[in-house]
């Protein structure tokens, strides 16, 4: 079945500077087959993309979205993915978030036809979080302290072996601290090299890497995003080794009328100083975002629990492209895909 094309007419006068002279994003909600809460995405390429949520499911596609192959990982049929990373068509990894054993680390090499488990997490205090890779061999997946280290699980070899980094390596961890599963946008990286993670409660503090993920530091020790209990950064992007973007909320049983306004943040220095910058104004928890810089070096989304948001001008000024309640969006190119609630998958073209 093809899927319902829907086309967003964003009105010029709402947009600023040279966004009023580009065309508005093209919006398609794509049909996936499933119902889950879809909580990670993976954009590859601008055909290549795959999906991670509740009850061990895992999507791909190879055609734009076109069409979704859902699969259900054998023993994760009461997991939540909500981290996934792919290289391309055929190679992912797909990471559960939970308490103890329940946080654990698939691979496919075959499109998500078999999947072999690679990590099943033994500390029953640690949850992990969000996952990311630097290259094919490198990668990271972040936990919630349950010590005075941070938990920092480092593989070198595409994830044959999981290795926890030792102390000496990882910033000390505050009391409580972790990062918010909700998007897989705690841990992000730039390049082969360079990457960040977002920790919060009971500060937001950034980590950087410059090594592949070999060591980490605290390369913002307080960002003037919210934080505190039950709030802090929930989403990083990165279009370059020094231009991010952050997203922030309070996530609590009332995050669908989140209106906080430390919100949104900019960096030009990689991570060190933050700027805030303006939210959306409709409430809702904000979950995840991604910087566009294909289209524009001021176009990014975020995904919230009201919304689907566009900005050209760096968070100066925010359009709704949607209202559905959404989780995670990634970009690839001058494409995006936004996932939430009901198994709904929202592809976005500048």
């Amino acid at each position: 079945m093809q899927p319902l094309r829907i086309t967003s007419a964003l009105l010029a006068a709402g947009l600023a500077g040279r966004a009023a002279a580009q065309a508005a994003p093209r919006v398609t909600e794509e049909s996936s087959g499933v119902t889950v809460l879809l909580q990670s995405v993976s954009a590859v390429s601008p055909r290549v993309a795959w999906v991670g949520g509740d009850r061990g499911t895992v999507l791909v596609t190879a055609d734009s979205g076109d069409h979704w192959t859902p699969h259900t990982v054998p023993g994760a049929e009461r997991l939540q993915f909500r981290g996934i990373h792919a290289l391309d068509d055929r190679e992912a990894w797909a990471m559960s978030s939970g308490n103890g054993a329940d946080s654990r680390i698939y691979h496919t090499t075959d499109g998500g036809s078999t999947w072999t488990l690679q990590f099943t997490n033994s500390d029953s205090a640690a949850f992990y979080d969000c996952i990311g890779f630097f290259d094919a061999k490198h990668g990271v997946a972040y936990s919630d302290a349950s010590g005075p280290h941070s938990n920092i699980l480092r593989t070198t070899d595409g994830g044959a072996h999981w290795v926890l980094l030792a102390p000496g390596s990882v910033p000390d961890a505050l009391a409580k601290e972790g990062a918010f599963a909700s998007s897989n946008s705690c841990v992000v990286t730039a390049n082969a090299r360079t990457g960040w993670i977002a920790a919060s409660e009971p500060q937001a503090r950034v980590f950087r890497s410059d090594d592949a993920g070999a060591s980490w530091r605290v390369v913002s020790s307080e960002s003037p995003l919210v934080h505190g209990a039950n709030s802090g950064i929930t989403a990083l992007s990165f279009r370059d080794t020094e231009h991010g973007l952050a997203t922030a909320a309070v996530i609590d049983n009332a995050m669908v009328r989140d209106t906080t306004p430390h919100a949104v943040a900019v960096t030009s220095d990689g991570g060190a100083t933050w700027t805030l910058t303006h939210r959306p104004d409709r409430p809702g928890a904000l979950s995840g975002a991604a910087l566009v810089p294909a289209a524009g070096d001021g176009v990014a989304l975020i995904a919230s629990y009201s919304g689907v948001f566009v900005t050209t001008d760096l968070g100066n000024t925010w359009s709704a492209l949607d209202n559905g309640r959404y989780w995670a969006v990634r970009a690839a190119g001058r494409r995006a895909w936004v996932v939430g609630m009901s198994g709904r998958i929202t592809r976005i073209d500048f």
